[in-house]
């Protein structure tokens, strides 16, 4: 119980610290949105008077003229309600809005190319490192040299050979727009098709350090007494493989994986920019290139919530899966 409360103790304190820097950076960086978003509204033909300004002030939260104490208080009050202000690059509509519509696209084209970059790599790696120096060794550096090409230069040949080139996916958007976004097979469809791309950018960069690392575990695993006891004892080779040498072998990648679900939600910034992906990471650019500070803020907190949540979930199953650590802990 010690172990688990230690745990949930650094893990609330990490999430204050995070949330107090979330408040103080934005306040620190250079620039003002409300002189962005009053641009834009003279763009528009709209006028721009000192009251009309000093309301946007107060809407947006940039200059409430409150002592910063009390707006710390209010900035914590507001987050606990799920109130993170107003976006100015899609003003008027609330940040909690924009993270709700573009959260989704994310959590299912990144997890899902994240969780099938890990089985793939895994699998392969488990395998490559049981038949070590065997022809499954030259996966090793082919993968690892796309791991090591850039993003979006991946990205870009994929839309050019299999987008423009053959044709056989859409270049830009996250769904038809002939299509009405709902729970029916077209949609389904649709958002699909046009997520294979993207998702197989991010499987392909992805799947060489997986593969890597699990197959160098599984050498070095393969040398211990228990695995050589389980041999000896002419237990079968797939048996000893994955529950023997494998299931051990893969105890330091579980904390790798644990980092990759929680940065699900931040999405992958530059894969959504090269298809134009309606994602979390194409309205964090967005937020960026507007001094959006509360869309900034908003984004930042529930990537830091959905970070810390990953680990302490598998800080916890991982005492579950390797007894060792509480032992360790409370020594």
């Amino acid at each position: 119980m010690r172990y688990y409360l230690r745990k949930f103790g650094f893990y609330l304190a990490a999430l204050w610290a995070a949330v107090t820097l979330n408040f103080f950076i934005p306040r620190m960086m250079p620039g003002d949105p409300v002189s962005i978003l009053m641009a834009k509204l003279q763009q528009r033909g709209g006028s721009v008077n000192p009251e009309a300004r000093r309301a946007y002030e107060l809407l947006l939260g940039t200059d409430t003229g409150e002592p910063l104490t009390k707006q710390y208080l209010s900035y914590l009050g507001n987050m606990l309600h799920g109130d993170f202000g107003i976006s100015v690059s899609a003003y008027p509509v609330p940040v909690s809005e924009v993270i709700a519509t573009s959260l989704p696209w994310t959590v299912v084209l990144v997890g899902i190319a994240t969780v099938l970059s890990v089985l793939v790599g895994a699998g392969l790696g488990m395998v490559a490192g049981w038949r070590r120096g065997t022809w499954l060794d030259s996966l090793v550096p082919a993968t690892t040299v796309l791991a090591a090409v850039p993003y979006f230069w991946l990205a870009l040949v994929l839309v050019a050979v299999f987008g423009s080139a053959l044709g056989w996916f859409p270049l830009i958007g996250g769904y038809d727009v002939d299509f009405t976004p709902g729970w029916n097979l077209d949609f389904l469809g649709s958002a699909i098709h046009h997520g294979i791309l993207p998702a197989l950018t991010i499987v392909i960069s992805s799947v060489g350090g997986w593969l890597l690392g699990l197959r160098n575990m599984m050498v070095s695993t393969l040398s211990e007494d228990y695995v050589l006891t389980a041999t000896a004892k002419g237990l079968p080779d797939r048996r000893v493989m994955i529950w023997y040498a494998a299931r051990n072998a893969a105890l330091p990648s579980i904390a790798g994986f644990a980092i990759s679900l929680g940065f699900v939600v931040a999405g992958s910034i530059v894969t959504e920019q090269v298809f134009s992906y309606p994602g979390i990471g194409s309205k964090l650019l967005e937020a960026v290139q507007n001094n959006d500070y509360a869309l900034m803020q908003g984004i930042f907190l529930v990537t830091t919530v959905a970070v810390l949540g990953a680990n302490l979930v598998v800080d916890l199953l991982y005492s579950v899966i390797d007894p060792r650590t509480r032992a360790g802990a409370n020594a």
